[in-house]
């Protein structure tokens, strides 16, 4: 069993979507908007460039497909997003640098909710909001 995030926005998918390709780096895979769905003529005419569906595939460069990590999204339909809550999208790597890399770039213009700091359980780990309101934990755990 594979579990993928699918993150919902109100109208900035595309921006957050490239801004975590930029920080995360991968591969935007997909970024369908409605007007490009078959669906298109049910969805109003301001809404055809917002998006209906986005894949960033973090497992692209080297990784096999088992290890394929998809971070995925859409702008939920006018009058249906929600504010995220009760969860945090988590990132674990192996080194204190990315870890720290990671921190930094996704809390660029968000809300650091825990700096990026030693643990009792790991050598660095921070809790943060970025930008577009999606809540991120990033986390490098000792080494045995």
């Amino acid at each position: 069993m594979k579990t993928n995030p699918y993150l919902m926005f109100n109208g900035n998918c595309e921006a957050a979507f490239k801004f975590y390709q930029h920080c995360l780096g991968g591969k935007i895979t997909m970024m369908m908007t409605h007007k490009e769905a078959p669906s298109a003529e049910h969805v109003p005419a301001e809404w055809h460039d917002k998006i209906m569906h986005a894949c960033l595939d973090l497992g692209v460069g080297g990784a096999s497909p088992s290890e394929n990590r998809l971070l995925m999204g859409s702008d939920s339909p006018p009058g249906y997003f929600e504010t995220p809550q009760g969860f945090y999208v988590q990132i674990s790597v192996g080194e204190p640098a990315e870890a720290e890399r990671l921190f930094h770039a996704l809390a660029e213009n968000g809300k650091v909710k825990m700096a990026i700091a030693q643990t009792f359980w790991s050598v660095r780990f921070g809790m943060l909001v970025d930008q577009f309101g999606t809540p991120w934990m990033v986390n490098c755990e000792q080494t045995a």
